[in-house]
Formats: C-alpha cells, structure tokens, sequence
C-alpha cells in the first residue's frame, strides 16, 4: 500500500505541511506516515559514548514527545480520516525522510521553510535534500502567508516595536 511520508519538526510551519500531507493521504486513500527525525547533541559521536546511553534514551523519548505534540496540535483529539503512523528517526531530517520513503509510489511531502540568506548559510535545506536523493514524488510545500505574518509581529514584540495594523492585515 503506497504511503504518504511527512517530515515533522514540530515549529508551526510544519502545521501547513501535515494537512497538506493528510490531504493527499485521503486523496489517494494512503497511509499517512508523520516522520520527525533527531540527532543527539554532540551529532553521530555524542550518541557513541557508552556513557551517554540515558541521554540517548532521553532524546529519543523527547523527539517522541514533539512528535505527538504536533500531531495533536494539527488535527486535534480527533485524527484526520486516514491511517496515521508517527516514526521518529535517529538521523539527519533528509536522509531520515527519503530512508521512509523507499517505494516508488510513496509521496515525500516536506516544507520548503523560510530560508533567509544566513539561514541558508547555517542550515541545509531538507526539501533541496529530499528533490535530490528521493526515490518516489516530492512535494514541497511553502510556508502558509499567515506564518509570515506572525514571524513580523512575533519579532516587533521582542523588539518593543509598535506594531503598524496594515503590515498585520
């Protein structure tokens, strides 16, 4: 059975990209398969230390957590009417979500994220990653306008800004 891979990171953007996914999963009567991969502190070689085995166990047991905290923000107490799997991987976001999606007829859907120029400096872009490396069809979805919106606003508060209503509406 074809499945609809997802990647959770668990900021709001995501939100967009899970309904997105879940819309494509009814469509085409998939499994929906929320991926939300993680690393341990310190990359490949802070989870090789035999001495940090509970703080593996740790942020294994929190990237659980982020994940069924997304999906309960997105959908609700009530899941979308699909089949919904949630998988958390040890490992990079874009090798983590093209590894799920080994079947030709799997659907990768990731978000394409706000992606400033120092932000494209610091951070690889998962959804470039998956375009790349992905055996089956990627669809990258962009950030909702709304998300804009309150990245602005969210940042003129921190600031003490005053807030202009036209920017808002």
């Amino acid at each position: 059975m074809p499945k609809i891979v997802v990647g959770v990171s668990g900021s709001l953007g995501c939100l967009t990209v899970l309904h997105r996914a879940a819309a494509e999963a009814r469509l085409r009567r998939a499994e929906l398969w929320a991926v939300l991969a993680w690393e341990t502190p310190g990359g490949e070689l802070g989870g090789r230390c035999s001495a940090h085995v509970s703080a593996v166990a740790q942020c294994r047991a929190t990237a659980g957590e982020r994940l069924r905290e997304a999906l309960d923000t997105a959908f609700g107490p009530g899941r979308p009417e699909v089949t919904v799997q949630g998988v958390t991987v040890w490992g990079s976001p874009g090798a983590a979500l093209v590894d799920v999606a080994q079947d030709p007829d799997d659907l990768l859907v990731v978000g394409t994220g706000s992606r400033g120029r120092l932000r494209r400096l610091v951070h690889r872009s998962v959804s470039r990653y998956c375009q790349t490396h992905a055996v089956c069809p990627v669809l990258a979805v962009p950030p909702s306008p709304l998300l804009a919106t309150y990245d602005t606003t969210h940042r003129r508060n921190l600031w003490h800004m005053r807030l202009d209503p036209r920017e808002v509406g």
